[in-house]
């Protein structure tokens, strides 16, 4: 099994993308062996590069998202610009754009437009909404999706719903194109042909939502915010300790409370209390119940009521922030950091959580200059040296 080649070696992917939902899943791609062409702006690229500088002088999300990519700057709106992109779809296996909805239609980059004209070609439109319905047009941002999705409203206290702290609904939709685009090349395989694959932001992250949606349409009740609680289940929440820091824990049924009760409360009698002896008893006093473990724990460090609860075989966890996740002690024991080139030199990137033992190691590529490809991919596309100098004289390829 020793020297399994990437599973996606062989594969060429071409995208027209920007942000985070399309980035992220051509990075998936990347990461599993595919040769990845990211087709940017001449003016400026994917506009994630301009978010931020907090990575070095580059900006964090582009350098998540755009690892192991080949840039190439075109003007699309220049018909010698779009017929080099044609040129790169006639040799790719997948195509990926997430534009304004119809901006790929009038392009002629469209899904089904190109799949028409290349029958193994797998072609991936990833929209905010869908291409249908009376949302199809509407700008798409992240946390207008996520309030869209209802995320939001079961995100945060009882007296302030929050959007969460990441892209959410960016991620969710990338990692569905990413599926998709694995599950179109598996059907390839076995039929010949590719095809078009649809991925909206809002459906994405709906189907996330499966938890709460239907607690509300089956329940008739939607779950109430509850901060780091868990809005039906007790106890369920972060506590603080002696030391200053907070530990969470949970306990996902009766045998784990009477554990619970007799080992770290010391108190084995709350264990078969009808008031506290069940779950939903538990939800019903959760003030009781959280004021019960706030007082064994606030007597205790960090590490000694993480020793006793881990004893007890309670799950539980320390409330980290990201300095200390990029210290965690598990990451490190796995030996999943690695440093990935770039521009500004040698940046520090996590190997991604797909393991494939007996293969290669994930390819985790350099980080790509704006145009950085462009002239090998035009020679590569068969233009001239006169050709390519015309289109960088005239502002189409930089």
């Amino acid at each position: 099994m020793d020297g399994l080649p990437p599973p996606l070696e062989g594969v060429t992917v071409v995208a027209v993308e920007q942000a985070v939902a399309a980035p992220f899943a051509t990075r998936q791609l990347a990461d599993l062996g595919a040769r990845v062409i990211k087709v940017e702006r001449v003016d400026g690229g994917d506009f994630a590069r301009g978010y931020d500088t907090a990575a070095a002088g580059l900006a964090s999300h582009f350098v998540w998202c755009n690892r192991g990519k080949e840039s190439i700057a075109l003007d699309l709106k220049d018909p010698r610009g779009l017929d080099v992109v044609r040129r790169l779809i006639a040799d790719a296996d997948v195509f990926v754009q997430n534009l304004a909805q119809g901006a790929a239609a009038r392009l002629g980059l469209d899904a089904a437009t190109l799949c028409a004209a290349h029958p193994r070609l797998i072609a991936v439109d990833v929209s905010g909404y869908g291409s249908g319905g009376p949302y199809a047009d509407k700008r798409a941002y992240d946390m207008l999706v996520q309030c869209e999705a209802g995320l939001v409203s079961v995100t945060g206290t009882p007296g302030q719903p929050v959007k969460a702290g990441i892209p959410a609904a960016d991620i969710a939709a990338g990692m569905y194109a990413f599926s998709g685009v694995l599950a179109a090349l598996v059907r390839r395989g076995t039929t010949g042909r590719g095809g078009p694959v649809e991925v909206s932001m809002l459906e994405a992250l709906a189907e996330w939502m499966g938890h709460p949606l239907h607690h509300t349409i089956h329940g008739g009740t939607p779950p109430e915010r509850t901060g780091l609680a868990h809005a039906v289940i007790a106890p369920y929440d972060a506590y603080p300790t002696a030391d200053g820091s907070r530990v969470l824990l949970s306990v996902q049924n009766d045998r784990e409370w009477r554990r619970l009760a007799e080992r770290v409360l010391g108190r084995p009698g709350l264990g078969t209390d009808p008031e506290f002896a069940t779950n939903a008893a538990r939800v019903r006093h959760r003030e009781r119940t959280d004021a019960l473990l706030g007082e064994a724990l606030g007597a205790l460090g960090t590490d000694e009521a993480l020793a006793l609860l881990e004893a007890a075989g309670i799950a539980c966890a320390r409330l980290r922030d990201l300095r200390e996740l990029n210290e965690h002690p598990q990451l490190a024991a796995r030996e999943r950091w690695r440093e990935v080139g770039s521009p500004v030199g040698p940046l520090r990137a996590l190997l991604p959580p797909i393991t494939l033992p007996g293969g290669s190691e994930a390819r985790m590529g350099d980080v790509p200059a704006l145009g950085e490809h462009t002239e090998a991919l035009l020679r590569a596309a068969g233009m001239t040296d006169e050709e390519i100098a015309a289109l960088r004289r005239d502002g189409v390829a930089a």
